[in-house]
């Protein structure tokens, strides 16, 4: 049974969990104003784990999205060499029959944004979805090598 009153409607057990993470938050429906209009997407914000790491050959990004279509999600490259990762994952139709006993998934818009460093090719930028993990690869230009001159020395 729960110790908070039921805000929530039928979506919490009725059986006393005692391993249960649920954590009431009060400011959880609290209208906050933000200018950037982020408020509402915290929750699947902070849900989308993205790895990056640096091959010899290219920058791997790679985020888990289960659950999202590749149509649900846009890939973008601007011109300051950022990488920007935005989808909205929707929320699931309520049946006025059915008892939810627990919501854990997150929903709402998501956003990621990387800035990526000098030696990127961003035009050849590729993105690439398979089992809910989108794999993006940002190709890196080759080092260059020091144009080392042999000076001579006089005297």
């Amino acid at each position: 049974m729960s110790i908070i009153p039921s805000f929530f409607g039928n979506r919490r057990s009725s059986v006393f969990d005692p391993f249960s993470l649920d954590v009431w938050d009060p400011f959880k429906d609290f209208p906050l104003s933000s200018p950037s209009g982020l408020s509402n997407e915290t929750s699947a914000l902070v849900n989308t784990r993205v790895d990056w790491k640096e091959t010899p050959e290219a920058h791997v990004f790679k985020a888990d999205l289960p659950g999202i279509k590749k149509e649900e999600v846009k890939v973008e490259v601007e011109d300051d060499r950022v990488l920007q990762i935005t989808g909205e994952r929707k929320v699931e139709k309520e049946d006025k029959n059915d008892t939810w006993h627990r919501v854990e998934r997150s929903s709402g818009k998501f956003t990621r944004r990387f800035r990526l460093p000098e030696n990127a090719k961003m035009d050849q930028v590729k993105a690439a979805m398979e089992n809910g993990v989108l794999t993006i690869t940002v190709p890196k230009e080759e080092a260059k090598k020091p144009d080392v001159k042999s000076v001579q020395i006089s005297g």
